[in-house]
């Protein structure tokens, strides 16, 4: 169903809609495979779904939940409006390993409400995996005709695609995607994808999830759109940690793997729990501070061009695939929160205009965490220095090289010589593509930063 919030949501990011139409193709593929065909309505969503209850005969309406605040609000508005028309509503926890009720369970003596700190959770959520059941499936469209399945062009992508493609326009030097790195929206390629990762790349997850150059799973679109389950890949991963043969190092791979679903899990509860938060900060005390809503150097931060190569290498693979290593991310957003001191909420809304990915609760989660304000109950802020996080994470400076092409040529790692040449950088003396100087200094903004932040906190409010 295509009602106006989801319209809305995909006009936002061309290359999420485009993988939503794509996968939307394939699911109707898929179904018509089987006999029937995916049913599409567009309209506002509860005349639109009482409507089709009608036609269909249906006494029961099951939608799969999404957890941001806006989209639970709607929820509760959609159930309440087929109930009072006489229809049954069930939501169901779909996109989790761990539906949140069931986590919630284990503090019944708190109210049952969700947590607010990952490390309690975590326990909880090992002892609350099921065992995933596989059943047969019939489909009845029940004579429903459907209307045109949706294209990229209704949301303003026509030029997009995917399974081979290049990227979206991208800004001058910044390089584009290869072509291995495109999605392909559809179940079977996510869960060859799953199946390749987990043959080889997943038993070193360990390290790839913090050395950029190194890939992670690239599942995230898959998991957003339902084009693969999560509690799909906890059985894979689980099949695969049976293998009598592997190594200690590839067993905590594989367990790294499997928290980080319990992560994803954990910011989903979070918002679903605690949905007051999704533009305010979840920690009281932090709800005041005063973040700027816009600095000098915010544009060179969202273009990829504030001299600091794996902070701009982030944001330009960002640009031109529409996804980011999750250390790039930590890192990159840390410079803008806490180098620029710019508002978590400007990042999280920059970014969602490039991400294919479609997890507002996600999002949220993790700016929060990354800006201090959120779930991480560390007694300060983690401030990601981006130059020694550049040495110690891309030391050949395979990733920068890759996306910052200003800086492939030049000889050493580009981190090191960035940081010898800044003046000299700025000058065109060979070429037109320049590498710009620092926007700021690290060093004496992170200073600055923590100045203020030890004021805020130590001030009675």
């Amino acid at each position: 169903m295509l009602d106006p919030a989801r319209r809305d949501r995909l006009t936002i990011s061309p290359r999420r809609a485009a993988f939503y139409c794509g996968a939307a193709a394939s699911l109707d593929e898929a179904l018509r495979a089987r006999g029937a065909l995916l049913v599409v309505r567009r309209g506002g969503a509860a005349a639109t779904v009482k409507r089709l209850a009608r036609q269909a005969r249906a006494r029961t309406v099951v939608w799969a939940a999404e957890y941001d605040a806006a989209a639970a609000g709607r929820q509760r508005a959609l159930q309440a409006d087929l109930e009072e028309a006489g229809l049954r509503a069930l939501i169901v926890h779909d996109a989790p390993v761990v539906q949140p009720e069931d986590a919630a369970a284990a503090r019944s003596a708190d109210g049952g409400e969700g947590y607010r700190a990952f490390v309690p959770y975590v326990s909880v959520w090992k002892a609350a995996v099921r065992t995933p059941f596989d059943t047969r499936v019939s489909f009845d469209t029940a004579g429903l005709e459907s209307e045109p399945l949706p294209t990229a062009a209704e949301f303003g992508a026509e030029a997009l695609a995917f399974a081979g493609s290049e990227a979206a326009a991208a800004p001058s030097g910044v390089a584009h995607a290869r072509p291995e790195a495109a999605y392909v929206p559809s179940e079977a390629a996510a869960s060859a994808e799953l199946d390749a990762f987990l043959a080889g790349p997943a038993l070193h997850y360990l390290t790839a999830r913090n050395v950029p150059a190194e890939a992670t799973s690239r599942l995230s679109a898959h998991l957003s759109f339902g084009t693969l389950s999560a509690r799909t890949v906890l059985a894979r991963i689980d099949a695969r940690g049976r293998d009598r043969f592997l190594l200690t190092e590839e067993r905590l791979s594989l367990e790294a793997f499997r928290r980080s679903l319990a992560l994803r899990d954990f910011f989903l509860q979070l918002a679903w729990y605690f949905e007051a938060h999704p533009d305010q900060a979840l920690q009281e005390r932090m709800r005041h501070f005063p973040f700027a809503r816009a600095h000098p150097a915010l544009a060179a931060w969202k273009q990829g061009r504030t001299g600091y190569p794996l902070v701009d290498a982030g944001i330009r693979e960002l640009i031109a695939t529409g996804r980011m290593h999750p250390r790039a991310r930590a890192v990159a957003a840390s410079f803008l929160c806490f180098d620029l001191g710019v508002d978590w909420r400007a990042g999280r809304d920059a970014w969602d205009r490039l991400l294919i990915e479609d997890e507002p609760a996600l999002a949220g989660g993790n700016w929060q965490w990354i800006a201090g304000v959120g779930a991480d109950l560390a007694q300060f802020p983690r401030i990601y220095n981006p130059r020694k996080q550049a040495r110690t994470l891309d030391p050949r400076a395979t990733y920068v090289r890759r996306w910052v092409p200003e800086l492939a040529a030049l000889p050493g790692t580009p981190s090191a010589r960035a940081r010898a040449a800044d003046g000299q950088l700025a000058l065109p003396l060979f070429s037109a593509a320049v590498y710009p100087a620092p926007v700021v200094d690290h060093e004496e903004a992170a200073r600055e930063y923590l100045r203020r932040y030890v004021d805020f906190v130590a001030t009675p409010r």
